[in-house]
């Protein structure tokens, strides 16, 4: 009898479950080059005055340099675009193009769905427990 997998694994599997699910959605949108890990900037980015990166990387609870490893790859991909800061001409804003518009809001609407698919399959009390205990995980209890 094989033991159980930690609870590690189980993470890593639920969330590269979830990533795949995105990914083909994504695709199945005409955004086949669009990645779970590009929603750090989709989700945070201020879609009218654009943000600067170490704004982007706080709201995301990510490094300024992971947060530049998304926005380089953005940028290479023609979803966003740096800009110089109106408030400070030393400054760079990181801003949506066009395109990187209409993808943000498909990747909002993909990630809409799994939600209510994940709640579908767990039930509304599963959903909240597993919520409230990743909350807890992320708060680092």
């Amino acid at each position: 009898m094989e033991p159980s997998p930690d609870l590690t694994t189980l993470l890593l599997r639920a969330h590269r479950g979830l990533a795949a699910d995105l990914a083909a959605s994504m695709a199945e949108r005409g955004y086949g080059d669009v990645r779970a890990g590009h929603g750090a900037v989709f989700r945070y980015v201020d879609r009218r005055a654009g943000s600067r990166l170490g704004e982007l990387a706080a709201r995301a609870g990510m490094s300024k340099q992971s947060m530049m490893q998304v926005v380089d790859d953005l940028e290479s991909r023609g979803y966003v675009a740096r800009v110089a800061d109106p408030a400070d001409s030393r400054a760079r804003l990181v801003r949506l193009t066009a395109e990187g518009r209409r993808c943000a809001t498909e990747f909002g609407r993909v990630v809409r769905g799994l939600e209510t698919r994940t709640r579908r399959r767990l039930g509304g009390r599963g959903d909240e427990a597993l919520r409230e205990a990743l909350a807890a995980l992320a708060d680092g209890i």
